[in-house]
């Protein structure tokens, strides 16, 4: 069911690094994107896949991770991603990509969840770095990345406390409590 695909798919930030994506694989979560709804059918996105060790390395050190766990400064060697996905917006067919890279970033991780993967958006990344690692041509410009991997660490659901504090924590035993709203909370009407 849609539903516990979307509960399953939590931002995973801890992986089994060992374990390789094949690229067929990414190949086939990109292709879920493809076939996903885009503003206007304008499809601007363009991607580039790494899942080999020396490439991820680069682009995991042009990563932030987990703004609300100040003290955490990512994935240890063993726990990184074994694959990333690298989405550019093609400036030469739209300047703008609106809601385009959510409606795919959704499509991919949700593949990745039907395949026991899990993944991560990251927005926030040394974007000229990394266009200098993948040697990206101008008119693409670097939107986000997604980390994949078979998860290592357990994501938690649960209801917004009292305070409403929304930030996303982790217990002593490394599990990653993320709070959410109630339904009656967000409907208005």
């Amino acid at each position: 069911m849609l539903k516990d695909l979307i509960v399953k798919n939590r931002s995973y930030r801890r992986f089994f690094q060992d374990e390789q994506i094949n690229r067929q694989t990414l190949l086939e979560l990109i292709d879920l994107a493809r076939l996903s709804g885009s503003a206007k059918n304008l499809q601007p996105l363009k991607y580039i896949v790494s899942n080999v060790a020396e490439l991820n390395a680069e682009i995991f050190q042009c990563l932030a991770w987990a703004g609300y766990l100040k003290d955490w400064p990512g994935p240890t060697e063993g726990e990184r991603p074994s694959a990333y996905i690298i989405m550019l917006g093609d400036t030469s067919i739209s300047k703008t990509f609106g809601s385009d890279q959510g409606i795919a970033s959704q499509s991919i991780l949700l593949g990745a969840t039907e395949k026991g993967l899990g993944g991560c958006i990251i927005a926030s990344a040394q974007k000229p770095k990394l266009r200098e690692i993948l040697r990206i041509p101008a008119e693409l410009e670097v939107l986000l990345v997604i980390a994949l991997g078979r998860p290592r660490e357990t994501v938690v659901l649960e209801e917004l406390p009292p305070s409403g504090d929304i930030y996303y924590w982790r217990d002593p035993q490394g599990t990653h409590h993320v709070p959410k709203r109630s339904l009656d909370e967000i409907i208005i009407g």
